[in-house]
């Protein structure tokens, strides 16, 4: 996988453009499917990710991109279900999340917030 442009709003990987939030599973790119989630925006200002998402668990490391500014909210329930599957979750701005998703990419899944 070779990302390739990450910008406010958009994110390139293997000459595809994303315009919007995606989720990586063994390499599979596919659109994050919010909406589980949006019953939380009043909480946290902004749609957080939650444990009602599909959350691609099947890994070793997942890295959690949380957008250009770093304000996605990553809800405790998803930070207890990482490590009670012991699996470890770095959440990052995406622009440093990429970084980290190119270091053994073979056992790491992801989800990446391309906006705020």
């Amino acid at each position: 996988m070779h990302f390739e442009d990450f910008s406010f709003g958009s994110l390139r990987i293997d000459g595809n453009t994303y315009a919007h939030d995606v989720l990586i599973e063994h390499g599979e790119i596919r659109k994050r499917k919010k909406k589980p989630s949006k019953k939380f925006r009043e909480d946290f200002g902004h749609t957080s990710l939650s444990i009602e998402e599909e959350i691609p668990w099947g890994c070793r490391r997942l890295v959690v991109g949380t957008g250009a500014y770093g304000r996605l909210p990553v809800m405790k329930e998803v930070k207890r279900e990482a490590s009670r599957r012991k699996i470890e979750l770095l959440i990052l701005p995406t622009i440093k999340a990429i970084e980290a998703l190119k270091q053994d990419p073979e056992e790491t899944n992801a989800i990446l917030h391309v906006t705020c």
